[in-house]
């Protein structure tokens, strides 16, 4: 079964084993015209075949290396060295094999997460005692779920029971299980522990982390990198060389076998494989460290990335604004002020929002709905909560609907949320967040593999921004921006090509705009990943580091692999032209050549050293804007 599964696979590569052993059955039964008709048969038929696919490349104005392959087959043909031409089509279909194997080995650790996404969900309902089983896009948010031991959460949801476990590497990469307490959210695609727990769903299945990954995983699958383009870069120079050599040899031996005898050792194979083998090493390693690049083509930018701008909150700061002080104004009570902020703070997306709503929650203040509300992007809210209109927000935005605001005096590292309540200046919300401890080590590691500019793109104060960003070594610093003042900025950047890193929605057009564009995904907005290039899993921001490091490595892999095959293929050549490699000899040589640069195109699997980490100072309270 696994063979007839094989010989459908690659019907190419069976048609000619099956051809060679009746050509060997034949040559040694002293059949010697019915074995060259046979061979001759099999060969023209791939030489069409391969001659069909390379003339729709070139009206697509594509000229690949086939061309060569090509005319190794024809001029075996024609001197009448059918054996030799019969081993170029199995070294051909051969090389599309070895490739197949290392995709599969390479995209291994992307697969797995397609092959062990959630289908069922197990519905709780308040008629029925037992659970009903619903295929997983049917899930609503606010349906209570049942999850049993060791199963995969099927949607982000919230913890109703007590406490649970949950094993979260396929996410983040985190092999230890992490506990998780009632109330706390739980990511679907994480593993449950050894009870059964319930969870009511907050996301559809589309909108869940684990779909949103998957949905990454078949974009990077289905891309393919610019240096396998570069590859085929190589083949009208390599096809000249190699038509010259052979034509040479020809004219100096007065012999045409003389030709396909240096042409056979000529075949494109280590160049067509070695590119595209490394870049799936590359991809597959990406995965290991948390990220999910999206193609091959964004692995080579990041190889090549010059300069990087970070945005702040949430990025290099850890993006959980602490709420520290509440400062009410005009006879406003501290907990009323806090109350109706947070309840206005329900209809925002920002991060700072969610440090509100936190704080709000903990000193157990009952939020109100609203019977209207609006956002305007990074600026604030506005909501009318029990017929009061709240605004909370940044100080500029607030006076403009409340001329009375005043400014509450911070130290570095704080920011305040400005509140008015029906147009009149209600007081501050003092926060903190903290520096990423990783940061520096990030900012350093940069540097330290050729990016020559990292700036700092953020929309909060530019004091506070500059406060943080020179003891993590970012020199350049753009606060109080928009985003389509982000999105300027960063097309004019320079040098290229230009990274940039985020994680809310406001950073989504900038993100998109970058050369490369990386999301912080682990509690980022879904604008952002979808917009991103490549998305971190972890919450960290050392994965950015080594995705750079690991397309660097695979680049150089995948240089040095078509660099051998070439080396190699004309080293071979040239004493071909001497006559001492016969042409059923070289082709099957050329073989060892095609092993060595799948060999070679492998490494990226392993990904570059590490790197000795440089000591970072503990963090310290930053501002989130």
């Amino acid at each position: 079964m696994t063979l007839l599964r094989l010989a459908r696979r690659y019907p190419i590569l069976t048609g000619g084993l099956i051809a060679t052993l009746a050509v060997i059955v034949l040559s040694l039964a002293a059949l010697h015209e019915p074995a060259r008709w046979v061979a001759t048969i099999v060969v023209v038929t791939v030489i069409v075949w391969t001659a069909w696919g390379m003339l729709k490349d070139i009206l697509r104005g594509h000229f690949g290396l086939d061309v060569l392959a090509l005319i190794s087959m024809i001029a075996t043909l024609v001197v009448g060295e059918y054996i030799a031409s019969l081993v170029i089509v199995l070294m051909l279909s051969g090389g599309e094999a070895l490739e197949d194997y290392a995709q599969r080995r390479a995209a291994r650790d992307l697969t797995a997460l397609l092959d062990r996404s959630p289908q069922i969900a197990h519905v709780l309902d308040a008629e029925q005692s037992d659970p009903r089983d619903v295929p997983v896009d049917e899930v609503e948010p606010g349906m209570e779920l049942l999850v049993r031991p060791a199963e995969i959460v099927p949607v982000d949801g919230v913890l109703l029971s007590t406490e649970s476990s949950f094993d979260e590497s396929s996410l983040t990469g985190e092999s230890v299980p992490v506990s998780r307490q009632a109330g706390e959210e739980v990511l679907s695609g994480s593993v449950n522990g050894s009870n059964a727990v319930r969870i009511r769903a907050l996301r559809r299945s589309g909108d869940s982390q684990y779909q949103q990954i998957i949905a990454l995983v078949h974009e990077a699958q289905q891309s393919k990198a610019p240096t396998v383009r570069l590859a085929d870069r190589f083949a009208i120079p390599f096809t000249l060389v190699s038509l010259a050599i052979a034509g040479v040899a020809w004219a100096i031996a007065g012999d045409p076998l003389r030709f396909a005898q240096v042409l056979v050792l000529a075949t494109p194979c280590p160049l067509l494989i070695a590119a595209p083998v490394a870049f799936l090493g590359g991809l597959s390693r990406t995965a290991k460290e948390g990220v999910i690049v999206k193609g091959g083509a964004v692995l080579e930018q990041l190889a090549r990335v010059r300069s990087v701008a970070f945005d702040k909150t949430g990025t290099l700061t850890q993006g959980r604004p602490e709420l520290i002080e509440v400062r009410p104004a005009g006879g406003m009570d501290a907990d009323e002020l806090l109350r109706l902020a947070a309840s206005a703070e329900q209809y925002s997306s920002h991060v700072l929002a969610e440090g509100v709503r936190r704080a709000a929650a903990e000193r157990g203040l009952a939020l109100a709905p609203a019977e209207h509300a609006e956002e305007v992007a990074t600026n604030g809210v506005t909501a009318v909560i029990e017929r009061r209109t709240v605004v909370v927000g940044k100080p500029a935005y607030v006076a403009a609907l409340a001329p009375d605001t005043v400014r509450t005096p911070l130290v570095s590292g704080q920011l305040a949320a400005y509140v008015a309540v029906d147009g009149r200046f209600a007081g501050a919300l003092v926060l903190a967040d903290a520096v990423r401890p990783e940061a520096g080590d990030v900012v350093a590691g940069l540097r330290e593999h050729g990016v020559r500019r990292i700036a700092m793109l953020t929309g909060d104060a530019e004091a506070t921004a500059s406060a943080i960003a020179a003891p993590l070594g970012v020199t350049e610093v753009h606060a109080e921006l928009l985003p389509a003042q982000k999105v300027a900025l960063a097309a004019d950047l320079t040098p290229r090509p230009m990274l940039m890193v985020g994680d809310g929605v406001n950073d989504a057009p900038v993100l998109a705009a970058a050369d490369v564009g990386i999301a912080m995904g682990a509690r980022g907005s879904t604008a952002a990943g979808e917009a991103a290039d490549a998305v971190v899993l972890k919450d960290s921001l050392m994965p950015v580091l080594r995705a750079a490091e690991v397309g660097r490595h695979t680049l150089n892999v995948a240089y040095a692999a078509i660099w051998i095959g070439i080396v190699l293929s004309v080293g071979l050549m040239l004493i071909a032209t001497t006559g001492v490699i016969p042409a059923v000899a070289g082709a099957f040589i050329q073989e060892f050549v095609d092993l060595a640069t799948i060999l070679y195109a492998l490494r990226a699997l392993t990904g570059p050293k590490r790197r000795a980490s440089v000591a970072v100072a503990s963090p310290r309270p930053v501002t989130a804007p």
